[in-house]
């Protein structure tokens, strides 16, 4: 397998990225390299990073200069970028990875497995997805289904005691706490399956109603249970009450979440309970 010494991280400061920045520089074999978009603003997580040992690059994605001297001597590239323009970010900065010799790229994907055609939302992933497997540069592909962390996105108001089930009870959602996602990240480097292939994890594999089940426990309640299994419908034939784009999204996305086949076996680590993340969830509720 090739040697990897240099990471640099796109959206390295996010929600995610904070964590899979964290993971890289606490396994202390990897100089790290944080892309943050210009201009230059004072950061509390990029500040923490620096402290623990992080570069922070600061970057015009727009520019290729700035992205030739941030990723020059790269060797891996990951990017947890979100947003409508992040086909095009990495877009630009696939063409410089080639250029200057960075090794593999993985993009961002962290989430369900979508197809062309899915969503308006996820076409972006696939499109990008496709173009990274034609340009020559090693890649991996990491699904791990929801972030326990948003659980409550996925339909489970702890404040209400209230859940929402957007698709059948019965079907089982994949979910990853952020720093399960982030080990994956670092140790799929060293899993020869990684190189050029997709990774599929999860911290739990359950049904909505097992879920269900783990907060009425933790909150020793009974909770109040809403169905509403035509969003979708709804949303595509302009039917009141119309489900917002955010909505439609939720339900395709929760149906994108199970995988057939997990690769928790090819990793060194057992990912935390989905318990510990739903108390966690009931303390800041709280």
């Amino acid at each position: 397998m090739q040697s990897f010494k240099t990471i640099a991280i796109a959206g390295g400061t996010g929600t995610l990225g904070y964590y899979v920045s964290e993971a890289f520089l606490s396994d202390g074999s990897y100089k790290v390299k944080i892309l943050r978009k210009k201009p230059e603003t004072v950061n509390e997580k990029a500040n923490l990073l620096v402290s623990k040992g992080a570069e922070i690059v600061y970057v015009d994605y727009n520019q290729k200069d700035d992205l030739v001297n941030a990723l020059k001597g790269t060797d891996v590239l990951v990017s947890i970028l979100s947003g409508f323009d992040t086909y095009n970010i990495q877009s630009k900065m696939l063409t410089v990875a080639k250029e200057v010799d960075v090794k593999r790229f993985i993009p961002t994907e962290f989430g369900g497995e979508y197809k062309l055609g899915d969503h308006i939302c996820t076409d972006t992933k696939a499109k990008f997805r496709e173009d990274l497997k034609k340009s020559g540069l090693e890649y991996t592909f990491i699904y791990n289904g929801a972030f326990q962390e948003f659980l409550g996105w996925v339909g489970f108001d702890v404040k209400k005691k209230e859940a929402t089930f957007f698709v059948d009870e019965n079907k089982i959602i994949s979910t990853t706490s952020l720093s399960d996602i982030a080990k994956y990240t670092v140790e799929s480097l060293k899993v020869p399956e990684a190189r050029n292939g997709a990774i599929r994890v999860a911290g739990a594999a359950l049904t909505l109603k097992e879920y269900l089940q783990k907060f009425e426990e933790a909150t020793g309640s009974k909770w109040k249970v809403i169905e509403d299994k035509e969003v979708r419908y709804r949303y595509l034939n302009k039917i009141d009450p119309v489900p917002s784009d955010a909505d439609d999204f939720k339900v395709m996305a929760l149906n994108h979440t199970s995988f057939e086949k997990l690769d928790n076996d090819k990793f060194s680590f057992t990912p935390r309970p989905v318990t510990e993340t739903i108390n966690e969830l009931i303390s800041q509720a709280q």
